[in-house]
């Protein structure tokens, strides 16, 4: 997929881009919210792509059976009805209207128009940004299964939401497009599992240095919520607010092993004495939510969901 660059003023706002969509891989840019609404531009005149932005509006008269029943029609799908009601968990809820739904459930519904798309791609604009917890689950469950057949696009400025959902994520801002490498990268040079097996052992160190704008801060373990890399930085969250580190993940990991803290993905370190949830969003999609400052969510790796619950004993 290709896009040329597009100039405002005589600035240049959306630079070229380039990047592959491909069956069952769904994809994630991260922008801001001007560079967001030029490249959903792009897409809208594509007879390819199903445009979803976040402010479409929704048939508040009618009631969940009705809008389903009409969406089947103008889609001219086959599938009945009441099977597509129990499938997006409506069943419950088919004679209540739009209208006196609670907000979080309407986005739902506007949401469930990607499900009746033809077009072969999907772009959605902040999918999960107006959601709650059990909407969020039950659209990405949606959204996985429609990825088996078609290209899912999210476009986003929230990193998390990006994390859980997508599979491949991308940075669009002032210094260009790029592809974002959330993987700590010395994981799997040879030798890192030696060397943790010999790090399994008391460390006495008790403060976390960090830096902000041009200034040493110190940290001690318990007042860290937790630690991320992004974009080959190691960003060290307390109370909300962000602190670069000069350390690898792998070195954090071994200096806070025993303060109570958990590598609970590739690129995420987390303070358990923190964390107040796990969050299941599909059988194979996970997340802890944490007690801080701000509230906040990090993903949690399906091959350490079994680590942390019996490091946690459940």
């Amino acid at each position: 997929m290709k896009f040329q660059p597009v100039y405002q003023n005589g600035h240049l706002l959306l630079p070229p881009i380039e990047f592959e969509l491909t069956v069952s891989q769904s994809v994630g840019i991260i922008t801001d919210v001007q560079r967001k609404q030029l490249l959903l531009n792009e897409f809208k005149d594509h007879s390819q792509f199903y445009v979803f932005r976040a402010q479409q509006g929704e048939y508040m008269r009618l009631t969940i059976e009705e809008l389903v029943t009409f969406l089947v029609r103008v889609s001219g799908r086959s599938e009945p009805v009441a099977a597509l009601l129990d499938y997006f968990s409506l069943k419950d809820e088919r004679k209540t209207k739009v209208r006196d739904l609670p907000s979080s459930r309407k986005m739902y519904m506007t949401l469930l128009r990607v499900y009746f798309a033809h077009q072969p791609t999907l772009v959605l604009e902040e999918p999960y940004f107006y959601l709650e917890e059990q909407e969020r689950r039950q659209f990405k469950r949606v959204l996985d299964d429609l990825s088996r057949n078609k290209n899912v696009l999210i476009i986003t400025s929230n990193l998390e939401d990006a994390i859980i959902s997508c599979d491949t994520i991308y940075r669009l801002d002032g210094t260009g497009f790029r592809q974002l490498d959330i993987q700590d990268s010395e994981e799997d040079q040879p030798g890192a599992q030696e060397k943790e097996e010999q790090d399994q052992v008391n460390i006495a160190i008790q403060k976390i240095l960090t830096k902000r704008n041009d200034k040493v801060i110190l940290f001690d373990p318990p007042e860290i919520d937790f630690i991320e890399s992004l974009e080959g930085s190691i960003i060290v969250h307390v109370g909300g607010e962000l602190y670069e580190c000069a350390m690898t993940l792998t070195e954090l990991e071994h200096r806070l092993l025993n303060f109570g803290f958990f590598r609970c993905h590739r690129s995420y370190i987390v303070n358990l004495q923190k964390v107040r949830e796990i969050i299941t969003w599909t059988k194979n999609s996970y997340s802890l939510r944490l007690i801080t400052g701000k509230d906040a969510v990090v993903p949690l790796s399906r091959s350490k969901l079994q680590e942390l619950k019996s490091l946690l004993n459940i």
